[in-house]
């Protein structure tokens, strides 16, 4: 709908009238899946000399340097054969073998996995480490765990393991220790690739009770990765959320008048009540969830309210996830964001994610109060 489109009530105000996630079916090809294995546009530009490490945090600064190193190491030729052929001295020599005695002949590409709470920067970290290795973009992969296991759905696990397996670097963001099913899958298609001399690297989900320990969560990772564990090097950063680190508290949820006035005055801005959104993510497969926010400016979303269940909830996680790599602000009326999940979720196994989808979604509340009319 288009020319001079006006909010019930009132005079027009736009020329056209805000989008509709809810109208929106993206098909997305295999092929888009694989070239999009790239840092989000929020990590376009992100830079190891980027992060602001916390200075009571010295963890922070150690990771900086242990990663740049973990960086310089990877330059060589793409090895082969259980790796091999892979030199990790460049490695070895930055970091000063902290994690444990230098082995005189690995078996298999170093990795490393960063271990801490959400928002201490571990994916700008991982971002920067795909940056500053030495190759080709097509050469690197970046993407979430579901992402990955996503596009072993689309292209079928001989394809990914075939497509992946000439890379210098895999970087897994949010790696889940939460769905068995899901994670051994991806741990057999990593065990492949670390044979075919690929070099991981992944940030941590793990599950409540194993947090701050600084590594894997022992029993379920050695259980459901079937010994993937020897691969990686954990490295514990400590902090907290950088997104509130001296910053205002997120701001009120806005009325639906105002939300809607602001959806028809920005332009590339859609408009949706929240449990018409909830319904039609429910439709959606959520490896399309990128593609459903491909242009957009904005979302707006009135009438928000706690989300009903887990699997719903769950899916709203993915959605905000997509939201924050494309900086898409998000202003909505109802329940504030830190209201979304029940006590149960946010004491259940998946209360990182929760927690992760409040502190990103309070951050692209605090990017839209500019789209409300002062």
């Amino acid at each position: 709908m288009s020319s001079s489109t006006a909010v019930p009530g009132q005079s027009p105000i736009a020329e056209t009238a805000p989008l509709s996630l809810c109208a929106l079916e993206p098909h997305v090809p295999a092929d888009r899946l694989v070239a999009e294995m790239v840092p989000p546009p929020r990590f376009d530009s992100v830079r190891f000399d980027t992060y602001v490490p916390d200075p009571n945090q010295p963890s922070q600064v150690e990771a900086v340097k242990v990663l740049s190193g973990f960086a310089a190491g990877l330059g060589g030729a793409h090895a082969t054969g259980s790796g091999k052929n892979r030199s990790s001295k460049g490695w070895w020599r930055a970091t000063g073998g902290r994690f444990s005695k230098k082995p005189a002949a690995p078996a298999a590409p170093l990795g490393v996995y960063l271990d801490g709470g959400y928002g201490v920067g571990k994916t700008h970290l991982l971002a920067s480490l795909w940056h500053a290795t030495p190759a080709a973009p097509s050469l690197k992969a970046f993407g979430t765990f579901v992402e990955l296991t996503n596009l072993v759905g689309a292209l079928g696990f001989q394809q990914t393991v075939q497509t992946l397996s000439g890379h210098r670097l895999l970087c897994i963001d949010e790696f889940e220790l939460d769905d068995p099913g899901d994670t051994v899958l991806v741990s057999s298609l990593l065990s492949r690739l670390v044979e075919a001399g690929v070099a991981l690297a992944a940030t941590s989900n793990t599950l409540p009770g194993k947090l701050g320990e600084g590594r894997f969560a022992a029993a379920d990772f050695l259980r459901e990765i079937q010994g993937l564990s020897s691969h990686f090097r954990p490295l514990r950063i400590d902090g907290e959320d950088y997104r509130h680190r001296g910053l205002p508290e997120a701001p009120a949820p806005y009325s639906d008048e105002q939300v809607t006035k602001a959806a028809y005055a920005t332009e590339g801005a859609s408009l949706d009540d929240f449990p018409s959104l909830l319904d039609h993510l429910a439709r959606v497969h959520p490896s399309r969830y990128g593609a459903l926010t491909d242009g957009l400016r904005a979302v707006c979303l009135t009438e928000v309210q706690p989300v009903p269940d887990q699997s719903t909830a769950l899916r709203l996680v993915v959605l905000a996830d997509r939201l924050y790599d494309r900086e898409v602000p998000v202003l909505a009326s109802g329940v504030p964001f830190d209201k979304l999940f029940s006590e149960e979720m946010l004491n259940g196994g998946y209360r990182k994610k929760y927690f992760r989808a409040i502190s990103r979604l309070t951050a692209l509340a605090r990017d839209a109060k500019g789209l409300v009319a002062q």
